[in-house]
């Protein structure tokens, strides 16, 4: 995974929003103004956490915030938000095919 010259401070971490979906599961195309932000993300960069709690999400996770989470920011070319790490959800653990059926 690529180092960014951004290291968040505290608790923070630098997220990288999924893409906001271009169709409609009936096969609509949505528009930019109507396209609902995103709300999964992999994290670029961690802080180094509080002085008494560690951080418990690491660079390469997939996690869910809230819809209104975080700043808005550009990074080296990347959109990205940061945030405080509560106001991450949770991380999304890998599933293979057979654990979703």
């Amino acid at each position: 995974m690529h180092k960014f010259k951004i290291q968040p401070l505290a608790d923070g971490v630098l997220v990288k929003a999924d893409i906001a979906e271009e169709k409609s599961k009936g096969g609509i195309i949505i528009p930019d103004s109507a396209k609902e932000k995103p709300q999964k993300g992999i994290i670029l960069a961690v802080g180094k956490g509080k002085k008494d709690e560690p951080m418990t999400v690491k660079v390469g996770d997939t996690v869910l915030y809230g819809k209104y989470s975080g700043t808005e920011i550009t990074i080296e070319g990347i959109d990205a938000l940061i945030m405080k790490e509560s106001d991450i959800f949770g991380i999304i653990q890998p599933t293979t095919t057979l654990e979703l059926i």
